[in-house]
């Protein structure tokens, strides 16, 4: 599988504490995405499934995984591999996708529907910049849907979560920003003063 990020715990990107995969490539390439970086099925790091949950099993309180993008669904076979593993674990699956579950089904694709069956929480609908929303957690347009593929999550589970934004020192120094808001304002926000603080 082609990755380009793992970050190995956060409460930013799904219910409770999660390991979070962004998968490498992406066709889509909505308009306004925030992850332009993932577009190129070229670029990222290749991982086994057997690699990806080595370091999932080695991390303690997680409620499960969650799978963004780039799109899962265009590394679908691999992705499969692995949600099995983390399903056999008890762990829950939450997935981001471009597409809406309607056209993933219409492929009659096996491989596709099996991955449908392993997932808890699909969070479906490609980005559109004009429909711009963040009042539902994860969710950044007002067309993006969630669709419960299984019993563990409900509605009134989902909404008691808010948008937040994670930042990090990455090794090298530089701030990394994960989660849900406007990275834009962000980002304009953030002066050298703020960086400062967060060292320290």
């Amino acid at each position: 599988m082609r990755i380009y990020k793992i970050l190995k715990k956060t409460n930013a990107e799904g219910p409770g504490n999660r390991f979070c995969i962004w998968v490498q490539g992406c066709s889509k390439h909505c308009k306004g995405c925030f992850a332009k970086e993932t577009w190129n099925f070229s670029a990222g790091t290749e991982y086994s499934a057997e690699e990806l949950f080595a370091m999932i099993n080695s991390q303690e309180n997680i409620e499960g995984v969650t799978f963004l993008g780039g799109e899962p669904f265009e590394q679908a076979s691999e992705v499969l591999k692995l949600t099995k593993l983390i399903k056999a674990k008890n762990l829950s699956v939450v997935c981001f996708t471009g597409f809406k579950i309607e056209d993933l089904k219409s492929q009659n694709n096996n491989i596709i529907n099996e991955l449908l069956d392993n997932i808890d929480l699909l969070i479906d609908g490609e980005f559109q910049q004009d429909k711009f929303d963040l009042s539902r957690p994860w969710i950044g347009s007002s067309n993006q849907r969630y669709i419960f593929l299984s019993n563990r999550y409900k509605l009134r589970d989902i909404m008691k979560y808010r948008n937040r934004v994670e930042i990090r020192i990455s090794e090298d120094g530089r701030l990394v920003m994960n989660g849900m808001g406007n990275f834009e304002t962000l980002k304009s926000d953030i002066c050298l003063q703020d960086y400062k603080n967060i060292v320290k």
